[in-house]
């Protein structure tokens, strides 16, 4: 359960703001997206070694 104490003063705007951020650092709305198809570990594994192979080829043509 995520709390936002709102301060005096404070506009419900600005709550609200700090809430998202809060909501967003937890992780939930990801976990979510991830669980609504189920992926198989050999494809996850295929995809993260595509990611891995993209982001070194990257890092190459910068040096």
């Amino acid at each position: 359960m995520i709390i936002v104490n709102v301060k005096d003063g404070e506009s419900l705007d600005r709550a609200l703001k700090r809430f998202k951020k809060k909501f967003e650092k937890t992780g939930v709305l990801r976990e979510l997206r991830s669980r609504q198809a189920y992926e198989k570990k050999s494809v996850t594994r295929r995809t993260q070694i595509k990611k891995a192979i993209y982001k070194q080829g990257l890092n190459q043509d910068t040096i």
